[in-house]
């Protein structure tokens, strides 16, 4: 065999160990169309750690007063406050050292609707009563306040709710958190009896402090 003949043999043996190494490795994984893979994804979520709060809140936004009780002097109208609640969800370490919560309330005067002679809110007295003042007993409910035309009964203490008034009070707010208190209270508006007839408004504020 001549040269030229060996080194295309050579050549050939060449090439066929090289296809042959070749096609002994594996082959990578071809997904077929219209496969489909599912991945899990999972998370563990820690509820946020907020600080408590003291609030209120009231059941309802108006009041309708109806006459009841007039005499021939004195002409009454009644109502009941819708129910206040006060809920405080502090733990003891949260509340301030020696602090007191209280919500108090005062009216604006009664303005007539037509025009006529407005009614001083100091004709407005409230009777609070305690609803629910949990198991402590810190919680009580504030002193009635009587109107301007009551002087005879409860003299010095006939000013109506021009001022802020005292509805419920707590002197130990640490005393009292996680509960939650609720009151109401006795309203009523007493006029001379020849006050203008006609329809009137005034706005009752009730606020919390502490």
């Amino acid at each position: 065999m001549n040269t030229r003949k060996r080194r295309h043999l050579l050549a050939a043996c060449a090439a066929g160990a090289a296809l042959a190494a070749t096609t002994v490795l594996p082959s990578p994984a071809v997904a077929e169309p219209g496969d489909d893979a599912d991945v899990q994804v999972t998370v563990d979520i820690d509820e946020i750690d907020e600080p408590g709060v003291l609030a209120m809140s009231i059941a309802g936004d108006a009041v309708a007063l109806s006459e009841n009780g007039s005499t021939l002097l004195v002409r009454q109208f009644v109502g009941t406050l819708p129910t206040v609640t006060v809920t405080d969800t502090r733990d003891p370490d949260e509340v301030p050292e020696g602090a007191a919560w209280a919500v108090l309330g005062s009216a604006t005067d009664f303005v007539g609707a037509a025009g006529q002679e407005p009614i001083s809110a100091g004709h407005l007295g409230w009777k609070p009563r305690l609803l629910d003042g949990g198991d402590t007993g810190l919680v009580t409910e504030g002193e009635e306040v009587v109107t301007v035309l009551d002087e005879e009964t409860q003299p010095g203490n006939n000013v109506g709710l021009v001022d802020q008034e005292l509805l419920v009070s707590t002197f130990d707010s640490e005393a009292v958190v996680n509960d939650a208190y609720s009151v109401d209270a006795d309203l009523y508006l007493r006029t001379p009896a020849d006050v203008a007839a006609g329809e009137y408004a005034s706005v009752l504020t009730l606020s919390l402090f502490e």
